[in-house]
């Protein structure tokens, strides 16, 4: 039985970026994570706005599809700019920050989340699209570095 040696096969290596791109990259990543945050602190703002809307007298709940739809959306743009998955974090976090105030009665006695389903389930099912969005980024195969 004779064994061959052949020489391992080598895959060329990608040409180094040069330093220029890696910076410029490097700023569109921190533009991207910025954008988030304030991207996250303004759908906060509106879905509280948007929580106390009702027809005929009766709430419909319109502020929870927002949620659900914006913060997976911005959980995506946050992956994909910042180009990590700790990036969820970036909306999320202002996001949660404004729900807790929003919660919490003013020293004058008002609350700006209102304490009906709509407020319940908006904080809920909010919170839980950040966290599923984080999982499932969590669950994915990492993607090849670009640089």
């Amino acid at each position: 039985m004779a064994m061959s040696v052949a020489p391992p096969e080598q895959t060329p290596q990608p040409p180094r970026p040069s330093p220029v791109r890696r910076i410029l990259d490097a700023a569109l990543r921190v533009a991207g994570g910025l954008i988030a945050v304030v991207a996250g602190t303004v759908t906060a703002v509106l879905e509280l706005l948007l929580a106390p809307l009702r027809i005929g007298g009766y709430p419909i709940g319109v502020a929870v599809l927002v949620a659900v739809v914006a913060n997976a959306a911005l959980s995506w743009f946050a992956i994909e700019t910042v180009g990590s998955r700790w990036a969820v974090a970036l909306p999320a976090l202002p996001w949660v920050v404004i729900m807790v105030a929003a919660a919490d009665r003013t020293s004058e006695g008002d609350v700006l989340l209102i304490g009906n389903w709509v407020g319940f389930v908006l904080v809920v099912v909010g919170a839980m699209t950040f966290a599923v969005m984080a999982f499932r980024s969590i669950l994915a195969a990492q993607p090849p570095r670009r640089y």
